[in-house]
């Protein structure tokens, strides 16, 4: 059995342009994983993948190995441009112009954050007798999911913003005779939130 722990949440957003999408435009959303040291997790990035390409409001994205092998080597760790302020000398190749047209790409997101165990108590033990065995205690540990969003616009070649998600979770696991551990799925409900908010900041103009 489980159960959710739990949660408290918080998202902020900072627009610096309008945004919109037209039909055939895409998005592709990358880890900064070289960035300060700071590695974001392959599957956080394949969470938003998923939760921006569904819903209500789905765009179209073009998942990060494609974008890889379509704009190598200009995004590699090493080449790859650490701000919006470098889009205009990156997109003068025409190489890279090119490619941009043929891929429909309007939207690069990086993404930066990690899901971190804060710190933890508690003990089970367990035992087996002649005629039954059992587990008692209880262990609690916390966890923090902070992620941030950079949303730069391919199209007018400047930053159009930030969204950052942080969800904090208390996970228990009481044990009486058997342990039923209770998970507070932050990393989960970060990347719901943060593509939420990321679907309504690309696709609506006001909002």
């Amino acid at each position: 059995m489980a159960a959710t722990g739990c949660m408290t949440a918080n998202i902020e957003q900072s627009r610096h342009t309008l945004t919109g999408l037209e039909d055939g435009e895409s998005v592709a959303v990358l880890a900064r994983s070289f960035y300060n040291g700071n590695n974001t997790e392959a599957k956080f990035i394949d969470c938003i993948d998923k939760q921006l390409s569904s819903g209500r409001e789905p765009v179209k994205v073009m998942h990060g190995n494609l974008f890889r092998d379509s704009f190598y080597p200009w995004f590699e760790p090493r080449t790859a441009p650490q701000s919006a302020a470098e889009l205009p000398k990156l997109l003068a190749n025409p190489a890279i112009e090119k490619k941009v047209h043929e891929t429909g790409l309007r939207y690069i997101i990086w993404i930066e954050g990690s899901t971190e165990a804060l710190e933890g108590g508690g003990t089970i033990n367990c035992a087996v007798g002649p005629g039954a065995g059992g587990c008692f205690g209880l262990m609690w540990w916390e966890k923090d999911s902070d992620y941030e969003a950079s949303i730069w616009d391919v199209k007018n070649v400047s930053s159009a913003g930030q969204i950052a998600t942080d969800v904090n979770g208390m996970s228990v696991m009481p044990a009486v005779v058997v342990p039923i551990p209770m998970i507070a799925p932050t990393q989960n409900t970060a990347c719901k939130r943060m593509a939420s908010q990321l679907q309504r900041f690309l696709t609506l103009r006001d909002g």
